[in-house]
């Protein structure tokens, strides 16, 4: 089946780095408001995953949840988990190595979403 959130080489490495430092780690796709629309990293205990979240999958082994109304909007790409130089958000764990995580997107083809839209829907229903 067709991977719904993916990472970069260069996002497995800062995972790997979190890790690391911070043992368990997860990724929430923020949908706005604070740290604009970001893949933010937190310890399991920093936030509540609850039944409006759904998981999209694992990127280095690290759970990703997304909002249901945003995946609402973005059902349709798959997520591409990348990093970019700068400051990362202030709420991301990463945030004060001078790099940030940054989520990227790409449309599925029409033959990746025939393979997953059952479970889309299931996970927006």
């Amino acid at each position: 089946m067709v991977e719904r959130v993916i990472a970069t080489p260069a996002a497995l490495a800062l995972i790997e780095e979190m890790k690391a430092l911070h043992g368990e780690i997860m990724f929430h796709q923020s949908g706005g408001c604070c740290d604009n629309s970001a893949a933010n990293c937190y310890l399991p205990t920093d936030l509540t995953i609850g039944t409006q979240d759904i998981k999209l999958g694992e990127v280095g082994q690290v759970p990703f949840y997304i909002g249901k109304l945003q995946y609402e909007y973005w059902k349709h790409t798959q997520l591409i988990l990348d990093v970019i130089e700068g400051s990362g958000g202030t709420f991301s764990l990463e945030g004060n190595t001078g790099k940030a995580f940054h989520t990227r997107s790409r449309l599925f083809s029409d033959e990746e979403w025939a393979e997953i839209e059952a479970v889309v829907e299931r996970d927006l229903a």
